[in-house]
């Protein structure tokens, strides 16, 4: 069985603006084309770089983003659209139902989250993912159920998880029917929105970082066609250390802290979840940790040169990668070993592989993302996009996604045809962790159904 792929156009889709225009990525000139309003039209002009040297969250001074060649190999084949045998009692299993046809990105000066519908293109939801408005998110991850968690990084911090599905959304204002935002104009009171499933402040923390996120694998039931004791990871840190925290994904409760005196009184900067649950948070150009899934112990690497250290996934192979600046490193656990692409390891932006030999990766400050062979690990090819993107993630049709908070906008980049379409409705959009939920799908691989 394969995925059924929607075709997403310009102009009304079911009688809304769409906010997308078109272009096949070509060349490229200086300086972003800044947009104005939710859900506009955006020029899809191209352009190299947004003019940041960094990231701009200085009141940590990491600098986070927020406003308050082609070679050898040639492209890999997409082919993972093919679900295992089990009971196909269950339909078409992960990324063959609609809960993952959405890519969810954080607005962090607006303290929102934008849901994305992969296929149209249609904004279908905008939340608040803090009761007070703020909180500057940056990281979004969905589990093997569709749903998706945000954090907050800064201001104390917390968790909120959103339901992707209106059927699963539930009761809580007193008011009949469901009520939920339906796009980028229509952002619930935090007291009227119901499908957000819960929120956890963290009371008590006082978190001046919270920022990596990943859902861990659950257990799949058969017999309900649902996945069961989801967990969710994150990291805090707070003046004077850091910890990892293990969410109960059904209630949002804390079941396990984990100390990191690796990292002590710095923080965590991105995560990321292998096929066995482990968690492996990056400290930014410093060393990755691992936390076991099943005893907590806590283990740690060094990066290679110091670098790259910026974003982290890990591949189809259970291999970790740390990023920045268009370069990657690879890290081996069975071997303890590390393996580097050419070139300097300095610089930002977040990377994603797809699950089939090609990790995609941005080059700052440029308006490019470079494919990467997961096993040479060297570059083989680089596509053309309007602007330089911070986030990288990759959909459940192939489709690789950038998002950049200097115009707010989001591309969609086909790798077979090399057009490029953008999205040019989003605010201070800053998203470079699991967008889609592709990311763990493809380590834990596909569910039975």
């Amino acid at each position: 069985m394969t995925l059924l792929v929607g075709c997403g156009g310009e102009g009304e889709v079911a009688g809304r603006d769409t906010g997308i225009s078109t272009s096949a990525s070509a060349s490229a000139s200086n300086g972003d084309a800044e947009t104005s309003g939710d859900g506009g039209t955006s020029s899809n002009s191209s352009s190299n770089g947004d003019g940041a040297t960094g990231d701009g969250d200085t009141s940590e001074g990491e600098g986070d983003g927020d406003a308050d060649t082609e070679g050898s190999g040639g492209n890999h084949k997409w082919d993972v659209t093919a679900v295992p045998d089990g009971n196909h009692q269950c339909g078409s299993g992960i990324g063959g139902d609609t809960e993952f046809s959405y890519i969810w990105i954080a607005n962090s000066s607006q303290g929102t989250m934008t849901k994305l519908n992969t296929e149209t293109m249609v904004e279908e939801g905008r939340y608040y993912m803090r009761p007070d408005g703020g909180g500057s998110p940056s990281r979004t991850t969905v589990s093997l159920s569709g749903d998706v968690a945000i954090s907050a990084r800064s201001n104390n911090g917390g968790v909120s998880k959103f339901w992707a599905q209106l059927d699963d959304c539930q009761e809580s204002n007193g008011m009949p029917g469901i009520q939920t935002s339906t796009g980028a104009n229509d952002i619930l009171a935090w007291d009227v929105e119901e499908c957000r499933a819960w929120h956890n402040p963290f009371e008590g923390k006082a978190y001046w970082s919270n920022r990596p996120m990943a859902w861990a694998p659950g257990d799949f039931n058969e017999g309900t066609c649902e996945y069961e004791n989801e967990k969710l990871w994150t990291s805090g840190s707070y003046q004077g250390g850091t910890e990892v925290l293990l969410l109960d994904g059904e209630t949002g409760d804390i079941d396990e802290t984990i100390n990191i005196p690796q990292v002590g009184s710095s923080y965590l900067y991105g995560g990321a979840v292998d096929g066995d649950g482990n968690f492996w948070g990056l400290q930014n150009s410093q060393r990755i940790v691992r936390v076991d899934r099943e005893d907590f112990t806590v283990q740690d690497w060094t990066l290679p040169g110091g670098g790259p250290g910026y974003g982290i996934a890990v591949d189809s192979q259970n291999r970790i990668w740390t990023c920045g600046g268009g370069h990657a490193s690879r890290f081996d656990p069975e071997t303890e070993t590390w393996q580097s692409t050419p070139g300097a390891s300095s610089g930002i932006g977040g990377c994603m592989t797809d699950g089939e030999g090609t990790l995609y990766h941005s080059r700052y400050s440029q308006g490019v993302i470079i494919a990467i062979d997961t096993d040479t690990v060297m570059p083989y090819k680089e596509y053309v996009i309007p602007a330089y993107v911070h986030g990288i993630s990759v959909d459940f049709t192939g489709k690789v996604w950038g998002v950049t908070f200097a115009s707010s906008q989001a591309f969609r980049l086909d790798t077979e045809t090399e057009e490029v379409e953008t999205y040019g409705g989003l605010v201070g959009a800053y998203t470079y962790s699991d967008m889609t939920g592709f990311g763990l799908s493809s380590v834990v691989g596909q569910p039975s159904g």
